[in-house]
């Protein structure tokens, strides 16, 4: 088929597709005006496709893709020109895994990602006590010790001498421990006989006097300290981690851990035009019940979609608390923390399997993973008539290499956060030993094997930039370039791969590749604009790129200036 006619016979596709969701032909009234983005390469995501030259919406869907001239030509009388002046287009790029209040949350407490040292951290904390009120808790988050002069987490001993009366709860960056002062463990009641709580570890020095250090389930003794956060606060965070995310030029995130309570809120606000991403919600667990009774729902303007639950198999690698088939190589005494019960969880996917609910489910350390196939697989066998589900695996860190073929077997998306590995690689191999480095963060293996590898960044956990995540998952080096054996960089992916991992992809692990994922007519025009050619520059030319543009539904919602 010649270009035109596929031009052509694009449109007429568009057109019977707008008349099927409709349920009748338009009535007769002025046509939608028309907008075209052309001037830099236009890449469709098409398996096989090279690059176009100009794109045509309206009405937020895409009328045509291709040559400038055949797309202009189909336009109609004056259609708006939007100059992409050199810059890429891209399909909207989503981000499979973050954590959409906790971005805003970042933005308006104290942001530790950025601290050096436990000496500067102690600072940030001496300089914040002069401007606290007196009983009131100091908080924080983001702090992360790996690269750290001191070699160690910060304790109560170090923030003691700065803030001896008011408690300071500060959370590591990857949400799965957290360091407090000695008034906030007094507060909560915690002493050298406050016993581990289930799925959870009090760090404590050799006499057993507490470190400060709280990991996983332990951290809910302290958290009644900070609170409750206001409906006015709550609003303002994701209407702040909407203008971040667009900013950094996502359309879309897959928003992890949402308090079922804060559903109608998000879905509120993106009515409200004051959140203008995409919203794909994983609820927590204890809104199971609910989102049964109640079944998939959506927004009004259709941007908000909730209809997956999110659980907890194990913690972070970073403080431990992955569970691991063997010891940690640098801590012989713990194989990390297991934070669901065979008996609990079984029952659960069960119900949620009957009901049609995804299913996304932290899995870290090797056990955790292999514990989460296992479940998995025993509860697909006993409802075969299930199909189609795509429950997911979120992180998928650590695997034993033959529980790498399972998850296309399965059917199990693997939802991976490039940029953990190229921040994980410089301590990985201390935690783990050489050998179980074979199946870490193995992106390639997996792609390799059948699965589906849906990209995220676990932001605020990481920070969020989509040319981080595109860098690490090509690059497979630190961002400043480093890399060593230990860092398999066999396990890179195709640039090709990478822009799956973060358009079509996310897209069918939500259930709306037919929507979403790539440009072509029909579908919903979600774009995403980088300064540069991400896909043709040199490597580490990526992290240079900037977001010059974010389109959601046909609407400029972040143009850089």
């Amino acid at each position: 088929m010649s270009r035109s006619a596929a031009l052509i016979a694009a449109l007429c596709a568009s057109f019977l597709a707008a008349c099927a969701r409709d349920g009748a032909p338009p009535a007769a009234s002025a046509p939608a005006p028309v907008t075209i983005f052309t001037g830099g390469p236009v890449y469709t995501g098409v398996e096989g496709a090279g690059p176009a030259e100009a794109v045509a919406v309206s009405d937020g869907v895409i009328l045509a893709v291709g040559t400038r001239d055949l797309v202009v030509a189909s336009a109609g009388e004056s259609p708006q020109i939007v100059d992409l002046d050199g810059a890429a287009l891209y399909p909207g790029f989503t981000d499979a895994h973050a954590h959409l209040l906790g971005i805003g949350m970042r933005e308006l407490t104290l942001n530790l990602e950025d601290v050096s040292s436990i000496a500067e951290l102690v600072s940030i904390v001496e300089a914040n006590v002069q401007h606290t009120g007196e009983t009131e808790t100091i908080y924080g988050r983001g702090w992360i010790e790996t690269a750290w002069p001191e070699e160690r987490m910060p304790t109560r001993d170090d923030l003691d001498p700065v803030s001896p009366d008011n408690p300071v709860i500060l959370i590591r960056a990857d949400g799965h421990a957290l360091v407090a002062n000695s008034a906030a463990l007094d507060a909560a009641g915690i002493d050298d006989e406050t016993p581990d709580p289930d799925g959870g570890k009090i760090e404590r020095y050799d006499a057993g006097r507490a470190t400060g250090i709280l990991i996983d389930n332990a951290q809910g003794l302290v958290r009644e300290l900070l609170g409750e956060t206001s409906d006015a606060k709550k609003r303002d965070a994701y209407a702040k981690a909407s203008a971040v995310y667009t900013a950094y030029g996502w359309t879309g995130i897959h928003a992890m851990s949402v308090d079922p309570q804060n559903v109608a809120m998000i879905e509120d606000l993106s009515d409200e035009d004051a959140i203008k991403l995409r919203v794909y919600n994983s609820i927590d667990q204890s809104g199971l019940d609910a989102l049964i009774d109640s079944g998939p729902r959506m927004s009004a303007d259709g941007h908000v979609t909730t209809r997956a639950i999110k659980l907890y198999m194990d913690g972070a690698l970073g403080s431990r608390g992955a569970a691991l088939i063997a010891p940690y190589s640098d801590r012989p005494d713990t194989s990390g923390l297991l934070l669901m019960k065979k008996e609990e969880a079984v029952p659960m996917l069960e119900k949620a399997l009957e009901a049609g609910i995804q299913v996304n489910t932290h899995a870290i350390g090797d056990r955790g993973n292999k514990l989460l196939l296992d479940w998995y697989e025993e509860v697909f066998a006993a409802h075969p008539d299930k199909t189609d589900v795509r429950w997911r695996d979120e992180h998928t860190q650590i695997l034993r290499t033959e529980d790498i073929p399972r998850y296309a077997a399965l059917g199990v998306i693997a939802s991976m956060q490039p940029s953990h590995a190229i921040g994980d690689l410089y301590f990985a191999p201390d935690r783990l030993g050489p050998d179980r480095l074979a199946g870490a963060y193995a992106w390639r293996a997996l792609i390799d094997a059948g699965a589906i590898i849906a990209g995220g960044s676990d932001a605020p956990v990481e920070r969020g930039d989509p040319l981080i995540e595109f860098y690490a998952a090509v690059a497979r080096r630190g961002l400043d370039g480093y890399q060593d054996a230990n860092w398999r960089p066999d396990q890179a992916v195709t640039r090709e791969e990478a822009l799956k991992m973060f358009t079509v992809w996310p897209a069918y692990a939500a259930f709306q590749e037919n929507m979403l994922g790539t440009i072509e007519p029909g579908k919903q025009a979600d774009f995403t604009v980088f300064s540069k050619d991400i896909m043709t520059i040199p490597e580490e030319d990526i992290l240079t790129a900037k977001s010059v543009m974010t389109v959601v539904e046909g609407e400029i919602v972040f143009q850089a200036e």
